[in-house]
Formats: structure tokens, C-alpha cells, sequence
């Protein structure tokens, strides 16, 4: 547990622009060069796009979710704090603490090496010959180096985000404009037979490919994490997940749209590198190499941005002396938390040896069924019992948009699979286990007299 004395302090030390960098170099990552041959495929056809529209949907309303809740409690870890709060500080809310606790030890590893297997599959459009062994060191490698460069004062961070958002924005920027300037609706539009008979199929095609779509806008709540370290909270928190969450929807769905006017979906399904065979039809080999150290670049940055989110939240736990007091180590001078943050380095290394669509599905399903449905929640119960917390922001649309949140998590919920289902359960049930034993060693609650 955490020492005696005096407890640590973060910075404060990112303004606006360092944390919506943030954000978006956590959702453009890789994600969307790779996932676009898996989103065509689901739905076998370029309706598929519709997943990437209802995606954008639930993003926007589960962004205001963390808005409110991020606007309200600026501290480091994010629903760590939330969960607690708004579920019962001394009664269920330190099994929800608990159980994200517990959550954010399995996924964010998983989601960190999803970036790093992506960077390591993307390098294959540079050596085609590449190795399985090879491959997987590439991505342990990633892990290794974002560890390194994270390993620093916040203030440099943040600077350093700015310079790896600059250059996702430009790759981005590139891609897109290439699709604009060679527009093609008669290929976007070219709809395969019955595309949109509303049967279980279409409804299950549309699901997965929600799932995908939500894993790709992933990471507009990054800020909520270090929040402790971000200047002004109350309006940097909100606005630069707003700001995140829009226009890299709308850039999300510009940038598909124009590349299957130019790939036609039948190819676009089957291509493991879309976006380097996008631009080598259009400006040649040459080019097609330049955007692929692009997409790489982009790769690590959204691994450089998840560590340093998902970094910080063992740390919050454990400077209250709710975690092992290991992760509540500063550096001595440079106060950025020393142990998390090479705790994250490790598992996410280890993490690189599975197969990138085990990766995000396995992370999506967890973060629903432990954390995502119940913050739409907690939303509704800190306005209704936690009167004492300040709300700076508040929801637009309450609560139609909360409903919209909650409501399309649990339908990518039950279109994910039942073996990832039933996987996300055993975790649950494993968790709350682990918390009852717990508990009852350390006379809390429920076993506190």
C-alpha cells in the first residue's frame, strides 16, 4: 500500500492542444489503415460503411458521458475515480473501483500491443519477406521504445505528443485529399445483392462492424486518464475530447469513403496494406513507401499516447493506498509515475505474441462489460445522488444522448461472438472473486462491520 508521509503530485502541466494530440494520436493509430479490409468484409459489401456512421454515433455520445464525468473529477485514472464516486463510495462503488482496476490490468495491454502488432503487420509492404519472428520483435520492440520515451517529465510529453500529432495529421491529410481529388461514386456505390435485407445477418454484419469501427475511434477519452496533469481541467477535459471525437469522425469517415471510390470494395476486402496500395495506384511506388513510414509513424504514436493514459490509472489507486504502493513511485525529480509506467512497458511486450483481431475484440468486450455500460450509469446517478460533486459540463441532449451511449455499447456487445462473451464473463465473475477474498482479509465492505 501506499506509504505514509505526504501523497505524490502530478503536474499539471498539459494544456489544451498537448491533450487533444493526445486524444487523437490515440485514435488515429493504426487502427483505421488495418481495419478497413475487416469492416468490408462483415458485411461483404461497402454498406459496411454504416458501421463507421453508428460508430461515429456512439462515440459522440459516450464522449460527452466522459465529458461530464472528466469535467467533474480531474484526477488521475479517470473511472477509477467516477465509478467509485457515483456507485457508492462506501458500499458497491469499491467493487466498481475494484473491478476497473482489475479491467484496465488486462486491457491495456492488449490495447497497446494492438498498435504494436499493427505497426509490426504494416512493415510487411516494406519486407515482404519478413519473418514471424522478426514480425513479433518489431512489435515488442514498439513497446519497448515507447517505454523509453515516456520515461520523462509530463511538460516534454506533451510537447513530444504535438510533434507525433503534427505528422499523423499530415498523413491523414494526404490520404484524404488524394481520395477527394480522385473521387469515384460509382465504385463507392456499388452495392452487392440484397445489401440491405434487414434480416439477422445484415443486423449481426452491422454489429461487427461497429465493433471494429469503435476500436478505431478509441481514444478520445486519453485525457481522462492523466487528467491530474492537465492545466484547467474543467474546460480542457471536455473540449479537447469534443474537439477529438468530431473531427476525427468526420476525417474517419471522408478518408473510407474516398478510398474505396479509388480500390474497388471486392479488392479493398482482401488488401492487408489499403492504404500503401491506395496510393501507389494513384502516385506509384515511391510514394506508397513514404505513406507506409507514415502509417508506421502513426502506429507508434497511438502506442506512445495509450501508455501514457493507461500509465497513470495503477498510479492514482495507489497513491490513495487502494493498489500495491509499488505503482505509486515518482521519479524523484521528474514526477511521472516510474513503476506503472514499466509495468505497461512489460505486459504489453508480452502481450505482442497474440493476433491482432484477438486483441481487439478480447479489449472491446472487456471494457463493455466492466467498464463502458456501467459509466453511461454512473452519468445518471452522480445528477441524481452526488449533488455534492460540481458538474462544470454537462451532457448535450440528456438523456437521449446517455441512452444513445448505453445503448450502442450493448448492441456491439451482443454482435461480438459468445466465446469473447463468455470470456468477458469469466473475468468478471474472476474479479469479483478476487475482491470478495480481499475484502473479507481487510474487513471492508461487504464484510466491514
Amino acid at each position: 500500500m501506499a506509504g505514509s508521509g505526504s501523497p505524490p503530485k502530478l503536474v499539471r502541466g498539459i494544456g489544451l492542444l498537448g491533450a487533444t494530440s493526445a486524444n487523437m494520436l490515440n485514435m488515429i493509430g493504426v487502427g483505421p489503415f488495418l481495419t478497413i479490409p475487416l469492416i468490408i468484409a462483415s458485411m461483404n459489401g461497402p454498406q459496411a460503411m454504416l458501421g463507421w456512421i453508428l460508430g461515429a454515433a456512439v462515440a459522440i455520445c459516450d464522449g460527452l458521458v466522459w465529458a461530464e464525468l472528466g469535467a467533474a473529477m480531474p484526477d488521475a485514472g479517470g473511472p477509477y475515480r467516477y465509478l467509485y464516486e457515483a456507485f457508492g463510495p462506501h458500499s458497491f462503488g469499491r467493487l466498481m473501483r475494484y473491478l476497473f482496476l482489475w479491467e484496465t490490468v488486462a486491457v491495456a495491454p492488449l490495447s497497446i500491443a494492438s498498435g504494436a502488432v499493427g505497426f509490426a503487420q504494416y512493415t510487411k509492404y516494406l519486407w515482404p519477406t519478413i519473418s514471424p519472428i522478426a514480425e513479433k520483435s518489431i512489435a515488442i520492440g514498439v513497446c519497448v521504445f515507447a517505454t523509453a520515451l515516456l520515461y520523462r517529465g509530463i511538460i516534454n510529453v506533451g510537447k513530444l505528443s504535438i510533434v507525433l500529432w503534427l505528422v499523423v495529421l499530415g498523413t491523414v491529410a494526404w490520404i484524404t485529399l488524394s481520395g477527394l481529388a480522385n473521387f469515384n461514386s460509382a465504385r463507392v456505390f456499388t452495392f452487392p445483392p440484397g445489401a440491405f435485407q434487414l434480416n439477422s445477418g445484415f443486423f449481426f454484419g452491422l454489429g461487427a462492424a461497429t465493433l471494429i469501427a469503435m476500436y478505431d475511434f478509441g481514444g478520445y477519452n486519453n485525457v481522462c486518464f492523466f487528467a491530474g496533469e492537465v492545466k484547467d481541467p474543467s474546460r480542457t477535459v471536455p473540449r479537447s475530447i469534443l474537439f477529438s471525437v468530431i473531427s476525427v469522425a468526420a476525417v474517419y469517415l471522408i478518408m473510407n469513403t474516398t478510398i474505396l471510390s479509388v480500390i474497388p470494395w471486392q479488392e479493398a476486402a482482401k488488401s492487408q496494406t489499403i492504404v500503401s496500395t491506395f496510393i501507389q495506384r494513384l502516385y506509384g511506388n515511391g510514394a506508397a513507401r513514404v505513406v507506409t513510414v507514415l502509417i508506421l509513424w502513426t502506429a507508434f504514436g497511438s502506442v506512445f499516447a495509450l501508455m501514457l493514459g493507461y500509465s497513470r490509472v495503477p498510479f492514482a489507486a495507489a497513491a490513495e493506498g487502494n493498489f500495491f504502493s509499488a505503482f505509486a513511485r515518482l521519479h524523484p525529480t521528474k514526477n511521472f509515475p516510474t513503476f506503472s509506467l514499466l509495468f505497461m512497458g512489460l505486459t504489453s511486450a508480452i502481450a505482442c505474441f497474440l493476433d491482432l483481431e484477438s486483441l481487439v475484440k478480447s479489449l472491446i468486450v472487456i471494457q463493455i462489460m466492466i467498464q463502458s455500460l456501467a459509466q453511461v450509469v454512473a452519468v445518471t446517478l452522480i445528477r441524481k445522488y452526488r449533488k455534492d460533486i460540481a458538474r462544470p459540463f454537462s451532457m448535450w441532449a440528456y438523456p437521449l444522448s446517455s441512452i444513445v451511449a448505453f445503448a450502442g455499447w450493448f448492441y456491439i456487445l451482443l454482435a461480438s461472438g459468445w466465446q469473447y462473451i463468455l470470456a468477458g464473463t469469466a473475468l468478471t465473475l474472476a474479479g469479483i472473486g478476487t475482491y470478495l477474498w480481499r475484502s473479507k482479509l481487510r474487513r471492508e465492505w461487504p464484510y466491514a462491520s
